[in-house]
This record gives structure tokens, sequence and C-alpha cells, in this order.
């Protein structure tokens, strides 16, 4: 048998190469696809006998787990219902994306529970199970299109270098595999990261694209204040919050980044570059907060997509948040806990301001008591 092989570059629709590899993993066959690290070796969880099959092809020791490519951070929780703060922060801003993350598999509703017995043998021997959802869109659209997850290998026999290139898939694995789609050399070359996380430690289990100083930074506290253009209540509500928490932690405001808390703002409607009003300026400096250097920007996926905690000025603000990404629902709140808008100042007399900025002060330290660090 020598497999098929599809030229990613040369197709002229990636639809239907997508629709073949749900094809051929639904019938049980094991591929060789692309992801930004290296090329990997799928099989459908679903299938006990393919799943077997990679395992002859790889040559791997059956007690060191494979690991499961999922299609989305809102998937893992299907495979680890209990996935802790830290593991939900880092999936959410590290996936798509180089690496591949390990936590104890012990929720008896995990999804995992109803796969084949012999893989989950494979990928959970230990008791702790690998979840990855890579950040390629071919990979991932026959993902998102297949009826379960992937059993996930790189592409090479035990002990041998990971393929990165579609080449050398065909060179070494063509005579055991059913399909290879070939996409040339992958973006990074090198393996992803794999970290155990256990509550809130993280370890490394090996080194690849990710660095630990990069984990780490994405791994903090990140909360976003919003208003409508980002130069009035949100700026006043990004720096009364910092202010707050480097209280709540015992640290100057300039080293809160450093203890893993960083609070950013932003605005629905608002145009990028913009001064904090004089009016906003003037109240914070009263408070010692200083904003003279603040420069507006307008909310987007990325920062909500990252942000633990969401706290809009009206309920108007949250709506339209949630209208856009339903998916952040869940970490949307209006800042004051009571509902009740905070009104806009804009055009206001100073003293409107101060009432508006204690306000948000007194939200905010409601909300800060709350949080665990």
């Amino acid at each position: 048998m020598t497999a098929s092989v599809i030229d990613l570059k040369n197709v002229d629709d990636l639809r239907d190469v997508v629709h073949r590899g749900v094809e051929a993993l639904a019938a049980g066959q094991v591929i060789a696809l692309p992801t930004e690290t290296v090329y990997g070796l799928a099989a459908s969880a679903l299938r006990e006998d393919a799943v077997a099959r990679l395992l002859e092809i790889k040559g791997r020791d059956p007690n060191k787990p494979l690991a499961f490519a999922i299609k989305s951070y809102e998937d893992a929780l299907d495979y680890v219902p209990n996935l802790s703060a830290l593991g939900r922060r880092i999936a959410r801003r590290c996936w798509p994306g180089p690496i591949t993350i390990v936590v104890n598999n012990n929720h008896p509703d995990s999804v995992i529970q109803r796969l084949p017995q012999l893989v989950q043998d494979v990928t959970v021997p230990t008791g702790t199970v690998g979840l990855r959802v890579p950040a390629h869109e071919v990979a991932l659209q026959i993902l998102r299109l297949s009826a379960g997850p992937m059993v996930l290998t790189s592409a090479n026999e035990a002990g041998g270098e990971p393929a990165i290139t579609g080449q050398q898939v065909i060179d070494n694995l063509s005579d055991s595999l059913d399909l290879i789609l070939d996409d040339g050399p992958c973006r990074f070359g090198q393996p992803s990261s794999v970290v155990k996380i256990t509550e809130n430690d993280i370890e490394f289990l090996r080194h690849g694209v990710i660095d630990e100083k990069t984990l780490n930074r994405m791994a903090g506290y990140i909360a976003l204040v919003v208003c409508t253009g980002n130069t009035c209540r949100s700026p006043m509500g990004e720096a009364i919050m910092r202010k707050r928490f480097a209280d709540k932690i015992g640290c100057k405001i300039e080293e809160l980044e450093d203890h893993g808390v960083t609070v950013i703002s932003a605005g629905i409607a608002a145009m990028p570059g913009g001064r904090a009003t004089p009016q906003a300026v003037d109240v914070m400096k009263k408070m010692g907060l200083d904003i003279n250097g603040h420069s507006s920007q307008p909310v987007t996926y990325r920062l909500a997509q990252f942000a633990d905690l969401i706290l809009t000025m009206t309920n108007g603000h949250r709506q339209a948040i949630v209208s856009q990404w339903p998916n952040v629902e869940s970490r949307v709140n209006t800042l004051r806990q009571d509902g009740v808008d905070v009104s806009d100042p804009i055009g206001m007399p100073v003293e409107a301001y101060q009432s508006c900025a204690d306000q948000i002060d007194e939200s905010v330290i409601q909300w800060i008591d709350g949080i665990q660090l």
C-alpha cells in the first residue's frame, strides 16, 4: 500500500481536501497532516482499529501517552470539565497554537470515558491526558467537521526526528499510511511545548515553540474595563483597578504585571490613539493616579478572549460584546454589581467626573475583594 498524496499548494478548493480528510478518518484510516509545528499522524479517536494501527506505524510504547487534537478551547471542557482556572487561561490564550496541555483526567463526566477502551488506554495510561488545538487551517477544519477528536502524534517512527516537511513524511512513511496532506515546510519546524498544569502550577514536560517566559506572561490574570470611547470612564476604571489590585497584592502599581496581573481598558466605539479627557486626568490626579499617557483602543476579539474578567460601564456595553462574541458571555459583567449603569460624564463639569470615579472605585473594590489570584 502506498499513501495517496495531496499537495495543498496545488488544489483548486481546500474544502475538497478537508472532506477527503474527514472521510478518511471516519473510515478508520491513518493520515498525515500538517500543523504549525511538525507533521502529525492522526487517527479518529472513535476508531479503535485506527488507533491500534497508528501505534503500530509509530512503533510507540503504549504506556507513553498519545495526545488528543481537539477543535477549540470550549471543546476542552468536555474532556476535562474540572479544568482549573489556570488551565482555562492558558488554553484560551494559546489555542489554536503550539502548546499541548497535560492535565489530570479524573472527572466522571469526561467524554473520554465514552471512547473505546484501547483509545483510553493509550491516551490516559497514567491518569493524565494531553490536549492540543493545532493552528493549521486544514487540520482545524478537519477537526471541526469530524464526529470526534483525533489521536495525534508526530509523523515519525518512535525515536526518529519529527517530520517538518511533507516530503519527509512521504519518504519515510508513505508505505504505511493511507493519506498524506502535503503543505510544504511547517511554520515553526519544531515540536509544540508540552506543559502539565495542576491547579495553579505549571510544569514544562517538553520545551518547544512557547518558552517559559512567554507562558508565564500568558498565565497571568487579565482584567478588561470597557466603556464607549475609552477616553473617560474606562481609563479611570483601569487606573483605579490597577491601584486596588496593587493594594491587594501589596506592591507598587508599576510592579503589578511582575505579579501576574494586567489591567487594560478599551471602548466599544473607540478610535485608536485618543487621549483621556482633561477632566478624567484631573480627577485621577487627585487620587494620585496618572493617566496622561493613556491611548484609547477599540475592544477586539483578542482582548475579549484573553481577559479573565470584562467589566462594562453599562448593560448596553455588555450586550454589545456578548452579541458579537457569545463565547465570552460568562466573563462579561457590568461594573456595578447591582446592574445599574455608570453614566457617561463626557461634556459635563469635573464634579460629574468625580462622582463617576467614586462609583467606579466603590464597584472595583467589591470586584477585587472576590477575585482569587
